[in-house]
């Protein structure tokens, strides 16, 4: 039976559909590590498939890339921080400081602590997360990662020698431009890592074919199809000891078939996990390598973007022997049987041949046992109603982490290391998902200038004097002139521009409360010129209410006066003495002295506003409004010039 599939595997892959576009991933370094001491995964089975891959000259009919190492962040798109956190800081000569983290992240025997653990797991999640991603660009039709296909491992936990599960990570990244993503796996073990990652979604179909009953990991029952919106969209087909090439196709073929015609995915994932083959140390069927590899051209022929990863295989040399022979299937050439020489050729003996036979072990799967649950499966597939889609919406132009067009060129010529981790900010992230309205223009410079408002330089508003607009009322019944922002009407356009261009929605600047009225009994006084006003200085002061270079000195019988007194930071020049009326300063006095005895309870708001003081003019006290303020100047001295704030912009 094994020589009428090996005809038509050869057959199919000559004269079939037309050549695909193969993306091949392959780190030279992922054969340098090794679990322990007699632990049965060998990541060196790796390199001998890579060495029999190049000595058939298969790398003539596809493109070789080495992916670039998966790193913390993308490995935490599926798995918990603490989980990868403690992968990437233990190592064999600190693990005994990490025994409670062993034993909740089940490492210990079966998925031991080895030098270049996180290292190892980068490189195999690397390579299907960057095969993934060629496939959604399309770049290629089939994308090979043979270190890939680690189908146990957990969200917050290793299992069966797993440790990170690139499966997952590959099909999370094909959902961000397909619908739906179909998993097929072939391994001995149930791939129960993938299943209960999407076991609660209709996005992903799994489907696996693997040995059921006290065999690890014991999960994979017929009855176990999904729950929720994930219901029917789990197919597991437990199989029994000894299942040959025969038995194999006629239960692989119409399921597939069955999930291609009612699911009608947009991408397949295929673990060929090669410890299903015949005499594999840790499995227990009894495939050959040409039944093995039949499901491989079965897959393919449904012409759709396929991502080809490996998974278990205990015996290194037929693993070897069976992924070259694979490759040739995806790529299209028939191989030679007999292995060319190459640096492992030893491994090959006895017979140095491409071809692994089945034996004669005995198969327990009647054919009525797989007859009844081909029909259970099917049966569960005609309930999983029409193909599920998704919202209709556009395709992101970049990956999740913000790929650059320097590193998508990079998949191209992989020689080049510029621009690794550019990521696309939190901020950018979010204001991409969310609606515009749930922003503040003070969150958002860019959707604040866009409504027309800018932020000043500094953190600090300019002081303007509020008794500008004020001061050329022709009578005490007059209302005061119109103020802006702070800035009266009398003042030069480009002045108020500047006033009135500052962002309003910038909550660190202190309110300013509007002047008051002036008073009715205050007689008519000719105002001071703003141009005038601009030639006389002042001291800089800090008064109670925050404002810089001027007190608190509205009329003694309408408020109180509250003056606090600030340490400057360098030593003031003594003011000159104010033109107010003598006749007000015993009232004045005894207003300051009774803020003296009581204590303030107003917050000090605004220490420092700027480098230097604002300009204000000279004004009789008869005429000051409500909260008009004395200013104490110094004459005949010109006013330095206003630097900016040197505060940053929020």
């Amino acid at each position: 039976m094994g020589d009428d599939i090996r005809v038509e595997l050869g057959s199919v892959a000559l004269n079939g559909s037309s050549p695909k576009k193969v993306a091949y991933f392959y780190d030279s370094d992922i054969g340098n590590y090794a679990y322990v001491t007699g632990h049965p995964m060998k990541p060196h089975r790796i390199r001998l498939a890579h060495s029999l891959i190049m000595q058939y000259n298969l790398y003539q009919k596809m493109e070789i890339y080495r992916a670039k190492p998966a790193t913390r962040g993308e490995m935490t798109q599926f798995h918990t921080d603490d989980y990868i956190d403690f992968l990437q800081k233990v190592t064999p000569d600190n693990m005994d400081s990490f025994m409670r983290e062993q034993g909740k992240y089940n490492v210990g025997d079966d998925c031991p602590v080895f030098d270049g653990l996180f290292e190892f797991c980068g490189i195999s999640a690397g390579g299907s997360m960057e095969g993934a991603a060629r496939l959604n660009r399309q770049k290629c039709d089939i994308a090979i990662n043979w270190a890939g296909g680690l189908h146990h491992a957990k969200k917050c936990e290793a299992s069966g020698f797993c440790y990170v599960n690139d499966i997952v990570l590959g099909i999370l990244e094909l959902l961000r431009f397909k619908k739906r993503v179909l998993y097929i796996d072939i391994d001995v073990h149930h791939g129960d890592g993938v299943e209960e990652a999407f076991y609660t979604t209709d996005r992903v179909m799994t489907v696996s074919f693997h040995k059921y009953g006290e065999y690890f990991p014991g999960t994979g029952e017929l009855r176990d199809t999904g729950i929720g919106q994930g219901k029917n969209y789990a197919v597991n087909f437990p199989l029994r000891d000894g299942i040959t090439d025969v038995s194999y196709r006629s239960i692989f073929q119409p399921v597939i078939e069955n999930v291609m015609k009612y699911y009608q995915p947009e991408a397949v994932v295929l673990q060929c996990g090669g410890d299903s083959l015949s005499g594999d140390r840790l499995g227990c069927f009894n495939l050959s390598m040409d039944g093995h590899a039949n499901c491989v051209n079965y897959v393919k022929s449904f012409n759709l973007p396929t991502l080809v990863l490996g998974g278990g295989g205990y015996t290194m040399r037929n693993v070897a022997r069976t992924w070259a022979f694979e490759t040739g299937v995806l790529v299209g050439k028939e191989m030679d049987r007999t292995l060319p020489y190459n640096e492992y050729y030893e491994y090959y003996a006895p017979d140095f041949e491409l071809n692994v036979r089945s034996s004669n072990m005995e198969n327990s799967n009647s054919r009525e046992y797989l007859e009844k649950i081909t029909s259970s499966v099917i049966d569960n597939l005609r309930q999983t109603g029409p193909a599920p889609s998704v919202q209709l919406q556009d395709v992101p132009r970049k990956p999740f982490g913000g790929m650059t067009d320097e590193e998508e060129a990079e998949l191209d010529d992989l020689d080049e290391d510029e621009n690794k981790d550019v990521r696309m900010t939190e901020h950018r992230w979010d204001k991409h998902v969310e609606h515009d309205n749930e922003f503040e223009a003070s969150d958002d410079d860019e959707m604040a200038q866009a409504h027309g408002a800018t932020r000043q330089n500094g953190n600090k508003r300019t002081f303007t004097d509020y008794r500008k607009g004020e001061m050329e009322i022709d009578n005490a019944d007059a209302p005061p002139a119109k103020v802006t922002n702070g800035a009266s009407a009398d003042e030069p356009a480009e002045e108020q521009a500047g006033e009135d261009a500052h962002d309003v929605n910038d909550d660190t600047i202190d309110d300013i409360s509007a002047p008051a009225p002036a008073e009715k009994e205050a007689p008519p006084k000719e105002s001071e010129k703003p141009d005038e006003a601009t030639k006389e200085a002042e001291a800089s002061k800090v008064d109670g209410d925050g404002d810089v270079g001027m007190e608190d000195s509205a009329a003694p019988e309408e408020t109180t006066i509250k003056k606090e007194e600030v340490e400057p930071e360098a030593p003031a020049e003594p003011s000159a003495p104010t033109e107010k009326a003598s006749k007000d300063e015993p009232a004045a006095q005894e207003a300051t002295d009774s803020v003296t005895k009581e204590p303030t309870t107003e917050p000090k708001t605004i220490e420092e506003t700027s480098d230097k003081p604002a300009a204000a003019p000279e004004k009789a006290q008869s005429e000051q409004p409500d909260d008009a303020m004395d200013v104490d100047t110094e004459k005949d001295k010109p006013e330095p010039p206003i630097e900016k704030s040197k505060s940053p912009v929020n």
